[in-house]
């Protein structure tokens, strides 16, 4: 049940009349008083407060009126202990006499609801019992919808431990898949560095599983419990990235209409990953610079920093030490960020790995779509293992998502039919670069370059933009132009 679900939920209504307990030493009193209630409330009545507190022991009672002087236990001192047994039962006092200290006492220890004087007008006393029994119904639905709260937030606490379970699972190095030499190399270093505060830096091409090492180091580390938050730096312009990263005060620019928080701050205490850290201008490296530095953040439009205790994962797909070079990206700040250096290898040099990765998505997809697809044929996997994989292992992702959504209902296993022209290469169109037949041209770049042409003119043909182009070949849409250049093709190839 949702907590809105919870709070809607009305306590269900009382079946029978609310019991009335009368305590007095003198019969008349309490026939009178019975006379009076009984016509709304089940009325119980008692000599004195011994008998009185053996009916409270048995019976459901929601308010006691009880006289002030009794032989035996008097009235404050019954009180007291109704108060002890009973808390939610409203007490009420009779009194016939002005005694002011004895009253105060009631009130303050026994805590009465009410005193009525001796004699009473019976319109008047229905009207306070009736009054009084509004705050006990109150109290009692109060009393009720606290313990359904309770029992939601109970549930939703142990909910929140499965899915933290589950998450930490699924990002655990256990949920990355990769029996390569290679990726070995990989996990040795990250489950070292996982236990520690240290600022790591993976580097790799687009697709080869940096955001899930980045999400494996913070979910094994001591900061699990914290937020995990990520930003690709190259996806927003410089003011709004340093917005998200720092947050902004009320008024800092256009649109900012109220106090926002950033990243950095959210992240307080956990990971904040930072992906394509190498698409970054100078003035926003300046900002991550003081932040690694001295743990301070400056949001937008304010004038005071704020202390953070943020453990920061970059990742890049750039050359940075080459970028340093050229003056593109600041030397301290790389130092900063490469405090430990973890380089992603793709997916072309872990082949060995291409196997079982394919049977991962093939699962979690057919699964996803309800299908009934259990395997690859043979050709099928050697395509798979053969191919050159610019994208890597998103790449590879894609691949099989696409090979079971345009699947027939009849398949049962992937066929290399069903895989995409790019990977089945040439031969499947009749001849090429990866056909069976002689080598005309033995220059490697050369060859490559027609693959490359031939990929990027498919890619654009297909998808029908640059944008969604460099994404099916899991590299940026600047790579995709600067590529297109050096090849010389043009617009008008497509």
């Amino acid at each position: 049940m949702s907590y809105a679900g919870v709070m809607s939920d009305e306590p269900a209504a009382r079946e029978e009349p609310y019991g009335v307990l009368i305590v007095d030493d003198e019969p008349a009193i309490r026939e009178s008083l019975e006379l009076t209630l009984e016509a709304e409330y089940r009325i119980f009545t008692a000599p004195g407060g011994a008998e009185g507190l053996e009916i409270l022991d048995r019976e459901d009672i929601a308010c006691v009126i009880a006289d002030q002087v009794m032989p035996g236990m008097h009235g404050v001192e019954f009180l007291e202990k109704v108060s002890e047994r009973s808390p939610a039962t409203i007490r009420m006092m009779l009194t016939g006499y002005a005694d002011m200290p004895s009253l105060m006492r009631a009130i303050n220890e026994s805590q009465i609801y009410r005193y009525i004087p001796k004699p009473w007008e019976p319109d008047e006393l229905r009207v306070n019992v009736q009054r009084a029994l509004e705050t006990y119904e109150l109290g009692w639905k109060n009393e009720k919808l606290g313990a359904q709260l309770a029992a939601a937030m109970e549930r939703l606490r142990q909910e929140n431990v499965y899915l933290r379970r589950e998450v930490e699972k699924r990002y655990s190095f256990d949920g990355i898949i990769g029996d390569s030499p290679a990726m070995q190399r990989v996990f040795d270093v990250t489950e070292k560095v996982a236990s520690t505060a240290t600022t790591v830096l993976l580097t790799g091409e687009t697709g080869t599983g940096k955001d899930m090492i980045a999400r494996a180091v913070h979910y094994s580390g001591p900061r699990k419990a914290r937020r995990f938050v990520a930003q690709n730096c190259g996806a927003l312009p410089d003011t709004l990235l340093e917005s998200e990263l720092f947050g902004h005060k009320r008024g800092a620019f256009t649109g900012a209409l109220e106090d926002k928080k950033g990243l950095f701050e959210m992240a307080d205490g956990g990971t904040i990953f930072l992906d394509e850290i190498g698409e970054t201008e100078p003035g926003m490296q300046v900002r991550l610079l003081r932040v690694l530095q001295d743990g301070e953040i400056r949001p937008l439009g304010s004038s005071e920093t704020r202390h953070v205790d943020v453990r920061v994962v970059a990742a890049t797909n750039r050359d940075l030490k080459q970028e340093v070079e050229e003056g593109r990206f600041r030397e301290d700040l790389f130092y900063r960020l490469r405090v430990v250096e973890i380089p992603l290898p793709p997916l072309r040099e872990r082949r060995e790995d291409i196997p079982p990765l394919a049977h991962h998505f093939l699962d979690q997809t057919t699964e996803r779509m309800g299908r009934e697809i259990r395997g690859f044929t043979n050709a099928a996997m050697d395509r798979l293992v053969g191919a050159p994989w610019p994208g890597n292992v998103r790449q590879l992702e894609n691949e099989i998502e696409r090979a079971i959504a345009l699947a027939g209902s009849e398949a049962e296993t992937v066929t290399e039919e069903m895989l995409s022209a790019e990977l089945r290469g040439p031969d499947a169109g009749g001849g090429g670069l990866l056909s069976d037949g002689p080598i005309v041209d033995w220059d490697l770049n050369r060859a490559v370059d027609r693959l490359k042409a031939r990929m990027l003119l498919e890619a654009l043909r297909e998808s029908g933009s640059k944008t969604r182009a460099a994404e099916r070949l899991g590299i940026p849409r600047q790579s995709l132009q600067k590529m297109m250049k050096r090849l010389e093709l043009s617009d008008g190839d497509v």
